[in-house]
């Protein structure tokens, strides 16, 4: 019997022993896989906890000398932003119609003390504006202003339009507003299609107007959408970023960054940069000025959006501006998804450097970069519509950046789960009518266009029936009722969606 116990023991310890080897074998050898499921058997042998580590986590890269964290998450689909005399950061939510704001770090932990919502109930609001104690907001359709106490972060009196009826069918809805040096408020306005001739006069422009709303003109056309622009402290030139038309493959045409003087044409439908469309070169109307090529090319269909000048980080930037790459849609291969800066050299060319890359690893996307802003202090912030963070930015270890978790957005929840068969039927056969009756095949089953794949593990219904409100362009935006919003969003998330590898 003592031996029995004794070989009983001794078989045990050498399986224990085997338990514990066996995960180290795996994770040293095996697939990755293998490793994942090897570390978390290893965690329940020994007792770790589910805490998961940040081994293989991914990690922005920065530019030399500085180092970035999240200064605040979990904010949804966030977009332009403004910097307040108190240094509290406002931003806009187009798809909940909000103004939030976003107050200093006053305890020193590098994140946003509180957020809270200062305007709601708005139609879509993008940009954003502080001028004479007052915000002003670029809805999709309008530009309103409510007096705003900087220091105190708080409103006063009613919000009031003062600009209203700008169009915002179509694909590029979004409206970004600045201040010039020139004390006019410089309004931005995409154009509603990939390539066409404009009804709309205001659309594909830049635009100005005064403090109270008078005096709305245009100051430059053929912008197909300049969602970003900023004045070099150094000269007061204003440039804008500008997005290059799709349908052309995967390199052309690029995107541009445009120095805009008032009166001239910037190509958009019949050139790209310095080239004839294919499409529209020859249907050029005589009358327009000549097309005025860009001063700075990006690669094509890497969606250049928000860009300020930077105008407190010292040597090495003393003639800079950075801007958001948000990325590829419709690129067999993504690119962008990064934020880069723009080097004025003496003699007057432009280099484009990497600042904040790696938000696309190894097709796992981690952020979208929309708008970037520079504080008083040096700090840099930039929104994330896709995780719904805002990163700051500041001197640092050279190129070290806070270890992100990716975040998942959307509920997973599979599209049946509450809904009876012929409930589920019934909402499949009208989204189905709506997605061809918006020729959304026309986009989502090109070459190289974003495949609806994926779907489930981003949205819920619910969610996704949120998107369709304030989509993200150049989406288009179509008028539905909320019934029909549900029956699209079930339709994608049950019968489109298949389980596939391909970035959503």
């Amino acid at each position: 019997m003592k031996r029995f116990l004794t070989l009983l023991l001794a078989g045990l310890l050498l399986c224990g022993l085997l338990l514990l080897a066996l995960p180290f074998a795996l994770i040293q050898f095996g697939s990755p896989g293998m490793a994942a499921a090897s570390r978390a058997l290893l965690h329940a042998a020994v007792g770790y906890s589910d805490a998961p580590s940040t081994e293989n986590l991914p990690v922005l890269q920065l530019a030399p000398g500085y180092q970035l964290q999240v200064y605040a998450a979990d904010l949804g689909n966030v977009r332009f932003m403004a910097m307040t005399a108190g240094d509290d950061l406002l931003i806009s939510r187009p798809r909940s119609g909000e103004v939030l704001l976003l107050s200093r770090d006053g305890n020193g932990d590098g994140r946003a003390d509180e957020q809270r919502v200062l305007l709601s109930e708005l139609r879509r609001p993008h940009g954003l504006a502080l001028h004479d104690g007052w915000l002003y907001v670029a809805e999709s359709n309008a530009v309103g202003k409510i007096a705003f106490d900087e220091l105190s972060g708080m409103t006063r009196g009613r919000y009031q339009r003062i600009v209203e009826g700008l169009g915002d069918a179509g694909n590029h809805w979004t409206k970004t507003i600045g201040f010039g040096p020139d004390g006019w408020l410089y309004l931005s306005s995409g154009s509603t299609c990939n390539a066409c001739e404009e009804a709309d006069p205001q659309r594909a422009t830049l635009m100005r107007l005064r403090g109270d709303g008078s005096g709305l003109e245009i100051v430059a056309r053929g912008l197909r959408n300049s969602v970003g622009f900023d004045w070099a402290p150094w000269d007061g030139a204003l440039y804008a970023t500008d997005n290059g038309r799709d349908l052309l493959g995967d390199d052309f045409p690029p995107c541009e960054l445009n120095r805009i003087e008032a009166g001239e044409f910037y190509g958009w439908p019949y050139f790209n940069a310095r080239r004839p469309d294919p499409d529209w070169g020859a249907r050029r109307p005589s009358a327009l000025p000549d097309n005025r090529p860009p001063v700075h090319e990006f690669g094509a269909h890497q969606a250049p959006l928000g860009m300020t000048f930077l105008r407190h980080q010292g040597e090495g930037y003393r003639k800079a501006a950075l801007v958001a790459l948000h990325g590829s849609w419709n690129r067999s291969e993504p690119a962008g998804y990064k934020v880069v800066s723009l080097l004025w050299q003496a003699d007057g060319s432009i280099v484009e450097r990497d600042f904040v890359s790696g938000f696309l690893q190894s097709r796992q996307l981690l952020g979208r970069p929309v708008d970037v802003l520079e504080s008083r202090d040096g700090s840099i912030f930039v929104s994330d519509d896709y995780s719904g963070r805002v990163y700051r930015i500041s001197r640092g270890a050279g190129g070290a950046a806070e270890v992100l978790r990716p975040a998942v957005a959307g509920g997973g929840k599979p599209a049946d789960s509450n809904y009876p068969v012929g409930r589920l039927a019934e909402l499949s056969a009208l989204g189905q009518s709506l997605y061809g009756q918006h020729g959304c095949d026309s986009c989502h089953r090109q070459q190289g266009m974003r495949p609806l794949t994926n779907l489930t593990a981003r949205y819920s219904v619910a969610e996704l029936a949120d998107f369709f409100v304030s989509p993200t362009p150049p989406m288009p935006q179509f008028e539905l009722s909320a019934g029909q919003r549900e029956a699209l969003a079930v339709y994608l998330l049950n019968v489109v969606d298949q389980p596939s590898a391909s970035l959503e």
